[in-house]
């Protein structure tokens, strides 16, 4: 579903994508279309190679560089950590080899390929979507992310299209909005790149009726850039 031009440069037809995945009876994106779509739109992902076998799972980690995050990849496939379908900082060839190993075990055949990204570092954990609400249509979420964000619970939403004050004004909504300032000797977060993905998610979610729901989490602070680490676009089937 993604195609590649004359100089094997990555074409992406959203609007495509989306009917095609809808054609076959796709329930959602795979993780990695999913974050060709965002990055399509301007919002910061995580540097990643799509491999099919080990051979070119070490040549994508020649080319992103140790430590690595190897994942499972399949549209069929959305909690990854649960079924032990992702490997964190991976750090040499032997523990490539090992986890790969582990995850294709693990996947059996619900996945054709996988995902080397590479290993993004940061303290400071996000999550933020869209989701259409049969009442108020889409609207877009922010929070605090990480494996405890249902747990939390700490997050805003806002009916699209929102404005720049809307976006400001969500980040300074939840509980934790102190970690999006300077604090521990790391610097404040770029908030007109926050609220900038903010914006995106809502256009997005008034453009592409074919999209149900997106959700990002989690958004690492690498620096002061919010990056995407993991995504997943639900399909309106």
């Amino acid at each position: 579903m993604i195609m590649l031009d004359e100089n094997n440069e990555e074409i992406i037809d959203v609007g495509d994508i989306l009917d095609d995945a809808l054609t076959i009876g796709q329930k959602q994106l795979s993780e990695y279309e999913s974050k060709k779509i965002l990055s399509c739109f301007g919002i910061p992902v995580v540097q990643e190679i799509l491999a099919a076998d080990l051979e070119e799972t070490k040549a994508a980690v020649s080319q992103i560089g140790y430590p690595v995050v190897l994942k499972a990849c399949s549209a069929e496939i959305s909690h990854k950590t649960e079924a032990g379908l992702i490997a964190v900082d991976l750090r040499s060839e032997s523990d490539l080899t090992d986890a790969f190993t582990r995850i294709v075990e693990n996947t059996g055949e619900d996945s054709e390929y996988l995902l080397v990204q590479e290993m993004i570092k940061g303290s400071r954990e996000l999550v933020m979507g869209m989701t259409r609400d049969p009442q108020f249509g889409p609207c877009v979420m922010f929070g605090l992310g990480g494996i405890f964000t249902e747990a939390i619970g700490d997050v805003s939403f806002r009916a699209a299209p929102l404005t720049p004050q809307d976006a400001m004004e969500m980040m300074q909504e939840i509980r934790g909005r102190k970690i999006l300032s300077e604090i521990r000797g790391m610097p404040a977060l770029d908030t007109d790149l926050l609220a900038n993905c903010l914006l995106t998610l809502g256009e997005i979610g008034l453009d592409y009726d074919q999209i149900r729901a997106i959700d990002i989490n989690p958004m690492i602070i690498c620096g002061d850039r919010p990056v995407a680490v993991d995504a997943l676009v639900v399909l309106n089937s």
